[in-house]
């Protein structure tokens, strides 16, 4: 299996990654973002651009793949709406099309959130742009899935590139044990998003939206 992974140097995009080039049933990822992740390995090929809303120019360098898990994403916290949007819903939608015309019927896996909106009308903003996006993938001809993870724990070395989030994580990563004890149904980790997103992209999902507890489930 071939796969894309948007978003490969966020902490989840690591762990989506890792699991990825540890998987022997992949013989090639492709990572597209910004920047480059900094790995080396045999099956890994990376594809760095400045503007990930027009893919026209490297459209070969997107064709046959069967899986696509898109990672990339940006905490909302002061950002107006329409910045969030452009990041949020425009890369996702740009990305979606693009890989709906050079691969039909692939798999897309999208990193969305606990609390997104399908109405597109609640009074959270982030909570509304997510569940436009969300929408806009389902009516593509693509076998879209939907992930909905609650609070997710690094593992493997796998680091937020915000200084907050850093922070935070050395904070909480003591007390993770105790929130997997009392609040297993709201949490789970890098490695397990990353497990799930590799089997749906295998063998599918019985729904399109991933509730926390539905990728622990399909994590294995």
């Amino acid at each position: 299996m071939k796969v894309i992974v948007f978003g490969a140097t966020g902490m989840l995009g690591q762990g989506v990654l890792r699991e990825c080039l540890l998987d022997d049933q992949i013989e090639r990822v492709l990572t597209v973002g910004r920047t480059p992740t900094g790995r080396q390995h045999p099956k890994l090929t990376e594809l760095v651009r400045d503007d990930l809303t027009d893919f026209a120019p490297v459209e070969d360098q997107l064709t046959g793949y069967e899986a696509c898990f898109f990672c990339l994403g940006v905490s909302s916290t002061g950002m107006n709406e329409d910045a969030y949007r452009r990041v949020t819903y425009d890369i996702t939608v740009a990305a979606g099309q693009t890989l709906a015309r050079l691969n039909p019927g692939s798999t897309f896996v999208y990193v969305s959130g606990q609390g997104t909106d399908s109405t597109e009308r609640g009074r959270t903003m982030w909570a509304r742009v997510k569940g436009r996006t969300e929408n806009a993938l389902l009516a593509m001809p693509l076998e879209t899935y939907l992930f909905r993870p609650g609070y997710i724990q690094p593992m493997h070395g796998a680091t937020s590139k915000t200084t907050l989030y850093r922070l935070l994580y050395r904070v909480t990563t003591p007390f993770y044990p105790v929130l997997r004890r009392v609040a297993p149904r709201h949490v789970t980790t890098t490695e397990r998003v990353g497990r799930a997103m590799i089997n749906v992209a295998k063998t599918g999902a019985p729904q399109r939206i991933l509730e926390n507890p539905d990728i622990n489930s399909v994590a294995g």
